[in-house]
């Protein structure tokens, strides 16, 4: 949005890149306004004490001009400061048909530098900027700066033949920008900084460098700021486009409309392509992770950073850790919104409420218990709508980890079945949220409802965990048997649910039944294992299941 301010400097465009005034006025002018509108910025909620350019990147433009690149950091009254990448260009009078193409989102404002009056505009709707970043990528250039330098990565996935091609911005707001070639690649240039590589270049070029694994857009290349002794920093990624017709969550929904025209003449049917499906989606979820366990062979070691790990006595701290913190802050917010609940979900927060002493049981066990499965690089963030499905088949994207979590913890290695959870979850959310929430189930007994519901989710988890594993045979590495495989995956479901139950309390109280019953399951389940176990503790409770039935049930 431009400021109404009128912006001037003696400085001419050509020489800005070294005049810090310039840019000090800069920051205290037409910045702040704008990236205040921008959706990539993260800090609006937060009280801002100011902007300042740190570093500034000179690209040379095809005719002759300067684009920069600015690394923009927030500072505020409380926590550390930000940094935020902001490409610029300047258009002056004579551009006037290409100013009449930047769209009120990329105008930063009206500026007048040496007397020569012109636009700021965020440079990804300038086309030579656009151009200039491709061609940097498809010829591998390094590009020196006075703080470091910019290497310009091409991978597999860019084609010979592919240097010259139309580009545009995509009008989807969003945390990052993307650009399209030719109908054929994508480029996503990263607004939010962080003092090291980001998780998904790393793994997206890994499993098109290192792997057969083709289920993914292929990684076509990247941005990264090398600076001498500090970490790398990537600005950018280049991945294949691909066609498809939908994310996995809307082809389930559309399943389930299937099923949900049933249910209230009491018909069970699920059509046989569905189980097909979700088959298909545990083989190549299987794939990824065969793609991704990737231990050293004929003496030559893996790189460190995808190297499989064992279960290490500082990665279970960690995870317990977490764990209980989340736990507590769970069980808190439970009991201060807990009359704002409908009856089932009371029910099952009181089930789950009754179970906490089992449930630290079970952590504390996670801490001493042998295990000899092997933790590897993942997803992190793996549900259906991080799966596109094309017309007969299925692409993973989206390989960016947790949103909430630092991008150290990002790349910490996990059991695959944390992925694995997070899918089964996943299937849980679709066919609850589809039946509790359809004007077509209106009059329908919740009890009814959620066993109906169950025997769905059941059906589909068991299917796709089933062809999951079917992948890796037995015995294999990443899984030492069938006893560490379902400890593990509670482990990571019932992590995952609790994760989800904060949400859901406070965004969408009519939900919290869905990640209530994902816990209960859970417990259910560990309480098997305490029965079958000769080392569980004879003292903790068991599960209180009584208090989820209802009078005529």
């Amino acid at each position: 949005m431009l400021s109404n301010q009128p912006v001037s400097s003696t400085t001419a465009w050509s020489s800005a890149a070294t005049d810090t005034d310039f840019w000090t006025m800069l920051a205290h002018t037409l910045l702040p306004s704008y990236v205040n509108t921008c959706r990539w910025f993260a800090g609006k909620a937060r009280q801002q004490t100011g902007f300042s350019v740190q570093t500034i990147h000179s690209l040379d433009l095809p005719d002759g001009d300067l684009a920069f690149l600015l690394i923009l950091e927030a500072s505020y009254a409380d926590g550390v400061p930000e940094n935020y990448l902001l490409p610029v260009s300047f258009l002056t009078k004579p551009d006037a048909a290409v100013r009449a193409d930047i769209p009120e989102k990329g105008r930063i404002g009206e500026l007048t530098l040496d007397g020569q009056r012109g636009l700021l505009i965020d440079a990804i709707y300038d086309e030579r900027f656009r151009e200039v970043l491709f061609t940097a990528i498809y010829q591998n250039q390094t590009i020196a700066q006075p703080n470091g330098q910019l290497n310009f990565h091409r991978g597999k996935g860019l084609e010979e033949g592919d240097d010259k091609l139309s580009s545009q911005v995509l009008p989807v707001d969003s945390s990052n920008s993307a650009m399209t070639f030719g109908d054929k690649y994508f480029l996503k240039l990263y607004r939010k900084l962080f003092e090291e590589t980001n998780p998904e270049v790393d793994m997206v070029a890994f499993l098109t460098d290192e792997s057969n694994f083709t289920h993914i857009p292929a990684f076509g290349g990247s941005i990264i700021w090398k600076q001498p002794n500090r970490a790398d920093v990537t600005l950018g990624m280049i991945q294949r486009m691909v066609p498809n017709d939908k994310d996995s969550w809307m082809q389930t929904g559309d399943y389930l409309n299937d099923f949900l025209y049933g249910v209230p003449q009491r018909m069970f049917a699920i059509r046989e392509d569905v189980f097909d499906k979700v088959e298909l989606l545990g083989k190549r979820t299987g794939e990824m992770h065969c793609a991704l366990y990737k231990p050293s062979r004929d003496g030559i070691p893996t790189d460190t950073a995808f190297a499989p790990e064992p279960f290490t006595d500082e990665y279970r701290t960690f995870l317990i850790k977490r764990f209980e913190d989340l736990l507590e802050r769970r069980y808190a917010l439970l009991i201060d919104n807990y009359t704002k609940l409908d009856p089932l979900a009371q029910r099952l927060a009181w089930v789950f409420m009754e179970a906490k002493e089992m449930i630290e049981t079970f952590i504390a066990d996670f801490r001493t218990r042998p295990l000899d499965s092997l933790r590897i690089r993942i997803h992190g963030d793996y549900h259906l709508g991080q799966v596109l499905a094309t017309s007969s088949d299925f692409v993973i994207i989206d390989f960016e980890g947790e949103p909430e979590s630092t991008i150290s913890e990002r790349k910490i290695k996990h059991s695959p079945l944390k992925d694995v959870a997070g899918m089964i979850r996943s299937y849980h959310y679709a066919v609850s949220a589809k039946l509790f929430n359809s004007t077509e189930t209106d009059n329908i007994d919740p009890d009814h409802l959620q066993r109906v519901s169950d025997r769905w989710f059941y059906l589909i988890r068991d299917t796709f965990l089933d062809a999951y594993l079917d992948v890796f045979g037995a015995p294999h590495p990443l899984f030492k048997n069938n006893s560490e495989i379902n400890f593990l995956l509670l482990i990571y479901l019932l992590e995952k649910a609790v994760y989800e139950l904060g949400y859901e309390i406070s965004y969408r109280p009519a939900w919290v039944k869905i990640p209530l019953k994902g816990i209960i399951d859970v417990v259910r389940e560990i309480e098997k294992i305490r029965l079958s176990d000769g080392h569980s503790v004879h003292d903790v409770p068991m599960l209180q299941t009584g208090l989820l039935q209802t009078k005529g049930v």
